[in-house]
């Protein structure tokens, strides 16, 4: 009941939900108005070609991340209401019959619930717009792995959210920093700027950030196909080297990092999260 309470809270919300999927919005915007457009043409130059599938291609590498971002900011969306309990409710909570481990729980739940429900919603968007530009409709297996990706990107994204919020006494505060992280976030999913385009420590950092790791495995399951038909004539170094600098496989040393590989990332990093974030609450006065 109280994971169903924060669903119904947030979905009732329709100004909280249309300002969880503005950053979605805003990167879709971007790709049709211009940003698609100048990435097709810097593809088709370096290629020396032009192909149907280069917009295809670009299309499944910007949405792929911007699929990866919403399974944070849906989450943040939600995570608001635990806030505004701290801010308003905390005595009203400490004084009904529900423990502590329940309600802790359900800030967990609720919001995990919530950004899966969102980042489907805008995996949907975004195959639609693949599909309606030439894409390919994907088959039962590939499915299967952007479903487990969808799950992982959300349970890394809330569990990483949920740890900084315990930080956050005010609802105030929390929209701030929900501002401050919607606009780092594209960034640090290589959207706006291809990864390899930036200096070598910023690249680093991405590549440290566990949730680019999501923004990467949905590039691998949306983008790979047409990637393969694009470089079929190139060797393989040049497409190695673009799966690289669009953020499709990350490479440390030298060493590339598979999709399994980056899905433990995002395992570990959610255990992590929640036993540092169930460690906290037992000093906190509200989860």
């Amino acid at each position: 009941m109280l994971v169903k309470r924060i669903t119904l809270l947030f979905f009732r919300d329709k100004a909280n939900v249309f300002f969880s999927l503005l950053a979605v919005l805003i990167i879709l915007a971007l790709y049709v108005l211009f940003l698609g457009n100048m990435m097709e043409q810097s593809l088709e130059a370096s290629l020396g070609f032009s192909s149907d599938k280069i917009g295809v291609t670009m299309a499944s590498l910007t949405l792929g991340g911007m699929v990866a971002v919403t399974s944070i900011t849906g989450c943040m969306g939600a995570l608001g209401i635990s806030v505004r309990d701290k801010e308003n409710a905390a005595k009203d909570f400490l004084s009904s019959p529900v423990s502590r481990n329940k309600l802790t729980i359900s800030y967990i739940l609720g919001p995990a619930a919530v950004g899966f429900i969102m980042t489907m919603l805008a995996l949907v968007i975004c195959m639609l717009y693949i599909i309606a530009n030439g894409g390919n409709i994907p088959g039962i297996g590939t499915s299967a792995y952007l479903l487990l990706t969808v799950l992982l990107s959300v349970l890394c994204g809330n569990a990483m959210v949920y740890f900084l919020s315990i930080f956050v006494k005010t609802q105030n505060a929390f929209v701030s920093v929900s501002t401050v992280l919607g606009t780092l976030i594209g960034f640090m999913m290589g959207i706006y700027i291809p990864i390899g385009q930036m200096p070598e420590p910023v690249q680093w950092v991405i590549k440290c950030f566990p949730m680019s790791h999501a923004a990467s495995m949905f590039r691998q399951l949306l983008a790979d196909d047409s990637l393969s038909e694009l470089f079929s004539h190139a060797p393989p170094e040049a497409l190695d080297e673009f799966r690289e600098i669009f953020g499709v496989s990350f490479s440390y040393d030298g060493n590339t990092i598979g999709f399994w590989t980056s899905a433990a990332v995002l395992g570990a990093t959610t255990v992590v999260f929640l036993a540092l974030s169930m460690g906290l609450m037992r000093t906190k006065k509200l989860a």
